[in-house]
């Protein structure tokens, strides 16, 4: 019996030096990462242009590619992260909280960080629509996609203030979805049926320039105060696996920020070069100097949108705090 015993806690030994001798599971060689269009966007584009991934990778002792895509919306990359074909997908706070209740409790959907708080204004070149009251069958308001995205979950909670409760999806169906730039060039056109945008800077700020359009709405009004417009989400999975490469994302992110605060000039010049606007420099230097326009990874009102979804029924799970929809990373920051 003795025998026996010894010989089995030999084989137990030699089992866990075997293991423990094996080579730790590698972290992925190459991500992907999608962002979509707009100034909202610069940290991520600063990200790619410096390769800032790469660099804090380097110094955590890893090479990653890092493979860049852009989107119109957030409810595409949704499909894509699901899917396992993009890593870091960014956008409005009403795409993450559509993917984080979705998955909670399984592949947990979460966001890094905020990317900016700023407002989005409701713009219209018809002069009869002076709120959004106004709207009849016969407008139509492009946005990035209809009912999911923090456009048309803002306008969803201006048609409830407006309207009255249960009435939150009196004017989805005059939405449309678009991109913004293609938004703008609809409405400009003024040969389309699109006769209103839900953008972001600084489409909306170039619209409101053209004689005829006016704004409808600000985002900041129906919020009661300044809130997070984008943001940066990825799945507990991946952050598990890959805990280097997820470090040197944070890194890199906390680094572009710093870059576009500390000189808002050069921000604008690497903004105009990497989206190829032809945008003049002062308009853009303007939007960032904008008070209203922030870029910063603390997330500002995220709750307010949760509750709004969770109340009329968008999504089925209310988070406790703010902290349920991100990573422990975010969580030593004043958010909200």
């Amino acid at each position: 019996m003795q025998r026996s015993t010894n010989g089995a806690l030999a084989l137990v030994c030699a089992l866990a030096l075997s293991i423990a001798a094996l080579p730790a599971r590698a972290e992925m060689s190459e991500i992907h990462v999608a962002e979509q269009y707009g100034i909202s966007y610069l940290p991520l584009m600063i990200m790619q242009d410096r390769k800032l991934i790469e660099k804090h990778a380097k110094a955590e002792g890893i090479d990653v590619k890092v493979a860049w895509s852009k989107f119109a919306g957030g409810n595409v990359m949704n499909d894509a992260l699901l899917s396992g074909g993009l890593q870091f997908a960014s956008g409005g706070v009403g795409p993450l909280i559509t993917l984080w209740a979705k998955t909670h409790g399984n592949l947990d959907v979460k966001a890094v960080a905020a990317i900016n708080s700023m407002p989005l204004y409701l713009v219209s070149s018809d002069p009869a629509v002076k709120t959004v009251k106004d709207f009849s069958d016969k407008d139509r308001i492009a946005l990035p996609a209809v009912k999911v995205s923090i456009q048309a979950v803002t306008l969803q909670m201006a048609a409830e203030k407006a309207f009255g409760p249960g009435q939150e999806h009196r004017l989805d169906h005059l939405t449309v979805s678009l991109s913004h730039p293609d938004a703008m060039t609809a409405l400009l056109s003024g040969k389309s049926e699109i006769n209103a945008h839900f953008g972001s800077p600084p489409f909306q700020e170039q619209e409101l320039e053209h004689p005829g359009v006016h704004l409808v709405l600000d985002s900041y009004d129906v919020l009661g105060g300044a809130a997070t417009f984008n943001t940066v989400w990825t799945t507990a999975k991946f952050r598990n696996e890959n805990p280097k490469i997820y470090a040197a994302f944070v890194a890199a992110l906390d680094e572009s920020m710093k870059i576009i605060n500390g000189d808002k000039k050069a921000a604008a010049e690497a903004y105009l070069r990497l989206a190829k606007s032809k945008l003049p420099l002062e308009s853009v230097e303007k939007l960032l100097n904008d008070p209203k326009i922030v870029f910063t990874t603390t997330p500002q009102g995220v709750t307010k949108y949760a509750d709004f979804m969770y109340k009329v029924g968008s999504v089925k799970v209310k988070p406790e705090s703010w902290k349920d929809l991100f990573f422990p990373n975010a969580y030593n920051l004043p958010g909200s």
